[in-house]
């Protein structure tokens, strides 16, 4: 037996120095950790490439590509544009992950896709009614 005081401690894991500290926006799986560089890719890629499929923007670039015959400058137009608009979500959503919770801003971005939904709804409302009817 050892009378070594160190040596019956149970050793703790390390911890990190500042705990409180955010992450840099770093979202946690249910296991702790921070999902891996191809999962957070095959997401992110499957998720847009599904989301822009049929959307305005590529029926804009499908009808731009007709009408000017130069579907690889089209293409280099549309696909910067894309990175651009991507680059702003991606750095507002880094931004915001530092202010708060996931859950917080998932419901955030829900209600806010709601109200979108119903005003452009109601445009569209307004635009298709005839004009006796008093909705404006």
């Amino acid at each position: 037996m050892s009378t070594d005081p160190e040596a019956s401690q149970v050793q703790e894991p390390d911890q990190p120095d500042q705990p409180d500290q955010p992450d840099h926006g770093a979202p946690i799986q249910e296991n702790g950790s921070a999902p891996s560089w191809s999962v957070a890719f095959i997401t992110t890629f499957t998720t847009v490439f599904l989301a822009e499929l049929g959307d305005k923007t590529q029926l804009a670039a499908l009808l731009l590509s007709a009408q000017s015959g130069k579907p690889g400058v089209v293409f280099l137009g549309a696909s910067l544009a894309l990175i651009c608009s991507s680059l702003v979500g991606v750095l507002l959503g880094r931004w915001l992950a530092r202010l708060m919770p996931p859950q917080q801003l998932e419901r955030l971005a829900g209600i806010l896709m709601v109200a979108l939904g119903l005003w452009l709804g109601r445009q569209a409302v307004v635009a298709l009614a005839p004009a006796s009817l008093p909705l404006t």
